[in-house]
């Protein structure tokens, strides 16, 4: 063979060798690569879940169980558990992932803390199954938390969330509500409360909007309703303040309302009363003993009838009317109708006039309710809306200084602001007729 055969020849070799030993390595160090850097090591379905039990080291332990398909803490003492807080608590451990594996087998749990766990968190499944979770030391960083499942050798490493998510008191467990009810399948709600006429009653049928039925036969204002509802709903007991220090408290405070609220399951009482210091104490029918509570709750109760009337002449809202109907302090009658996008009377009207007249006739309100009503009649207003099944005829009249309006079939009388009377009877004279249309180019 050639010299120059000879060379090209070892070249080759050499550069082959090297492929293989570099193919080589690569297998070996994907063999000792892990699996997965970021090990799952519980995985539990929520629906499995039948009961946790929370230990912490040298304290009692938690335990919340599903009874009667309602999650209660059933120890160290037995209460309804609060929905938002065990939900959480069953998606931390529904799913926990390791950041990573510190030892495959670990022989001195000690050096994690995990001898000794800082806090267990145990699940016991619908089958029995029980899977078990030891949170230790915090790592010297500070940025994970040292864990081991039961019947696993490793230790791994999670992140402090984890052990957050888990680190639970009773009172975190605890249902705090002091009333349980839908508001939307409540039918009457009853308030003792302040002034001339202290009980008040609520009455609705379906899903129909509230009205007073007692002392009588009111319209409401459903937003302020909806208000007091919504704060009865949310009300909740305050646990810092000892039970027995919030009644000692609440038997010597003044009154400030009494609710009861009424669905198809029955009824659920709250009585609120405030101290000389204005904090607010509750006593509810359906949890033991009096708590303190949060004083927009007392602020929402302590009302008088006039602050849950609807003030708002007409109810159409942002209804489109079909047809209004408005007769001067003149004595003159004008209809306008709705013809499909356009109004007209007489003739085609403008419709931003006429809008303009609907906006001040929505807008409407009372600033207090009258004892008495009479005067001269000089503004009336009739309104057909919701497809023509609703139908309002309010009359202003003026009485020395005062403008006072009354609905139609109605005994309120709604004193008006002067103001509000100058602009509607002003908007009403500026209702003009649609501009003609530019002559077409020839």
């Amino acid at each position: 063979m050639k010299p120059k055969g000879l060379l090209v020849a070892v070249v080759l070799l050499a550069v082959l060798g090297g492929v293989i030993w570099y193919s080589n390595k690569k297998q070996a160090q994907k063999a000792k690569a892990p699996a997965d850097t970021s090990p799952k090591i519980v995985s539990i379905p929520e629906a499995r879940f039948r009961e946790i039990r929370l230990q912490k080291a040298g304290a009692e332990p938690l335990v919340v169980s599903l009874v009667n398909r309602k999650w209660e803490l059933t120890a160290p003492q037995p209460f309804p558990a609060d929905p938002n807080t065990t939900a959480s608590l069953i998606s931390s451990l529904a799913s926990v992932s390791a950041d990573q594996t510190v030892e495959d087998k670990a022989t001195d749990l000690a050096s994690y803390g995990l001898a000794s766990p800082t806090l267990k968190a145990q699940v016991i499944e619908t089958d029995g199954k029980q899977v078990e979770l030891d949170l230790g030391d915090d790592t010297p960083t500070n940025s994970g938390v040292y864990a081991k499942v039961a019947g696993d050798p490793r230790v791994y490493m999670v992140a402090s969330y984890v052990k957050t998510s888990l680190d639970k008191t009773v009172n975190d467990l605890r249902d705090k509500r002091l009333l349980v009810f839908n508001p939307d399948s409540l039918t009457r709600v009853k308030l003792t409360g302040k002034g001339p006429a202290p009980e008040i009653v609520f009455g609705r049928s379906g899903q129909t909007e509230w009205q007073i039925v007692e002392p009588r036969p009111l319209r409401a204002d459903s937003g302020q309703v909806e208000t007091l509802l919504g704060k009865l709903r949310d009300a909740k007991m305050d646990l810092d303040t000892a039970p027995d220090e919030a009644a000692k408290k609440f038997s010597t405070a003044a009154t400030v309302g009494l609710a009861q609220v009424t669905d198809t399951s029955g009824s659920q009482t709250l009585e609120v009363r405030k101290d000389k210091d204005n904090n607010y104490y509750a006593r509810s029918s359906m949890v033991a003993g009096v708590y303190k509570t949060a004083s927009d709750l007392g602020e929402a109760l302590n009302k008088d009838l006039d602050d849950f009337r609807n003030k708002k002449l007409f109810d159409f809202g942002f209804n489109d009317p079909l047809m209004v109907e408005i007769k001067n302090r003149a004595g003159v009658t004008v209809t306008f109708t709705k013809d499909g996008k356009d109004w007209v009377g007489p003739k085609r009207l403008d419709n931003e006039s006429v809008q303009n007249l609907i906006d001040k006739l929505r807008d409407l309100t009372a600033t207090k309710f009258a004892e008495q009503g009479g005067g001269q009649p000089v503004f009336e207003a009739s309104v057909t809306s919701n497809g023509g099944k609703r139908s309002e005829r309010v009359i202003v009249r003026n009485q020395g200084d005062k403008y006072l309006a009354q609905r139609e079939g109605e005994p309120s009388i709604y004193e008006l602001d002067a103001k509000a009377v100058e602009d509607l009877d002003k908007a009403a004279g500026q209702v003009k007729e649609a501009a003609k249309p530019a002559p077409k180019k020839k």
